[in-house]
């Protein structure tokens, strides 16, 4: 029997707030703060309950995101065990401002930039698994 594939993204708009550094650069934390938060979105869609983020496997930074870049991040999970469940995210910069235009203007990019990757383990407690992966 094929495992059912589980995804979640979300998309949301890096606001000035959200700039760290200089030049509206928005920090590496950030990305990863929304991978914690697909996560829990697949592990609620998986076992019916929120899951603990464990570990990071690996995470890298690809390319600089700065304060009105719209941000898609994407997860799944690729392997559920008894309790673990293996993902793998994906953090993509899919519009941007435009200022030299005017400062409200924007455009979508014809072909999305991946702005960071990752691979995680999450775990839900067998108690707290209310559903059949």
């Amino acid at each position: 029997m094929e495992e059912k594939k589980y995804t979640s993204m979300i998309r949301l708009r890096m606001s000035a707030k959200d700039a760290h550094y200089g030049g509206n650069l928005v920090d590496g934390a950030h990305m990863v703060h929304l991978f914690g938060d697909v996560a829990t979105e697949l592990l609620i869609k998986c076992d019916g309950d929120e899951g603990l983020f464990c570990a990071y496997n690996n995470i890298e930074f690809k390319a600089p995101v700065y304060a009105g870049d719209f941000i898609e991040a994407y997860g799944e999970i690729t392997h559920i065990g008894n309790t673990s469940r293996k993902m793998r995210f994906e953090a993509r910069k899919v519009a941007i401002p435009r200022p030299d235009i005017s400062d409200s203007a924007a455009d979508f990019l014809d072909e999305p930039i991946v702005v960071a990757i990752a691979e995680g383990t999450c775990v839900t407690p067998k108690k707290c698994q209310r559903k059949e992966p």
